[in-house]
């Protein structure tokens, strides 16, 4: 007897019809899964143009923001009023007040600045400047130059350094070594004609040499033994001579030897019955 074959056909075909469904299956989930990917990128894509245009929209509305705000300041600049300048001759009469804060003017009609009627010139205030400048330097000129008022009346000063040294009798200027051997000339007078009209005072020639500068010759007149210079000499000479100018009145003489270190020693006197000078 023959073995029947056909189950086991039919169990193939079975077989892949189940293969195929599944495959059908797992296509159409491939399918699905690509249609939520395109669907995914499609929201995305559509939530990026929406954030585009938030971000147009916002930087629009600050663009709009910045030009309305220069539009008011503009607005404002231009609704500034600015006061006239008080010139110098209207400064005593009256004060101008005026407030550091701008007018704000309604921003549909700005209102143009109008030019003040009494605003002053530039170049005459410059002017005005200048001429007060120029009157107050000349005011100090006159104020340091004017003399004092009792300038007239004061006493002239005495001049020091003059004065004194014109009444001091010249004597020698002393050394450090002092003169340790000093002589006293011993003098005498005598008429040099026989008129009597020239004295000739004259003394001995001093040993005593060392640190010897010369000599002065002393007069006093009518006793008063107030001794003024005659006439001062070098050591080397020995004699002067004096006028006799009146027959009236007595003149004292006596004649002074001068060293180095300063001393001055004191010669003898005598005196004549006339006036010597």
């Amino acid at each position: 007897m023959a073995v029947k074959k056909k189950p086991a056909v039919k169990k193939a075909a079975a077989k892949k019809r189940a293969v195929k469904k599944t495959a059908a299956k797992k296509s159409a989930a491939k399918k699905t899964v690509k249609k939520s990917a395109v669907k995914k990128s499609a929201a995305k894509k559509t939530v990026k143009k929406s954030a585009a245009k938030k971000t147009v929209k916002k930087s629009a509305a600050k663009k709009t923001v910045k030009k309305s705000a220069a539009k008011k300041r503009a607005t404002s600049a231009s609704s500034i009023v600015i006061p006239p300048v008080p010139s110098s001759s209207s400064l005593g009469a009256a004060r101008v007040d005026f407030s550091s804060t701008p007018k704000v003017a309604s921003q549909s009609a700005p209102v143009k600045p109008s030019a003040p009627a009494s605003t002053p010139k530039q170049g005459a205030s410059s002017k005005v400047f200048a001429a007060i400048i120029v009157g107050i330097i000349l005011l100090a000129v006159v104020v340091v130059t004017r003399p004092d008022s009792g300038s007239d009346d004061a006493t002239p000063a005495p001049a020091a350094s003059a004065s004194p040294m014109a009444s001091e009798e010249p004597s020698a200027e002393p050394t450090s070594a002092p003169v340790t051997s000093v002589e006293a000339p011993d003098a005498k007078g005598d008429w040099k004609d026989s008129s009597q009209s020239v004295m000739v005072i004259s003394w001995k020639e001093l040993t005593a040499t060392d640190g010897l500068t010369g000599f002065r010759v002393e007069i006093s007149s009518n006793s008063s033994k107030n001794w003024t210079s005659f006439a001062e000499v070098s050591s080397t000479e020995s004699s002067v001579e004096l006028s006799k100018t009146s027959e009236d009145g007595s003149t004292s003489i006596r004649v002074v030897a001068l060293y180095s270190d300063g001393q001055e020693v004191i010669g003898n006197e005598f005196g004549f019955g006339v006036t010597l000078s």
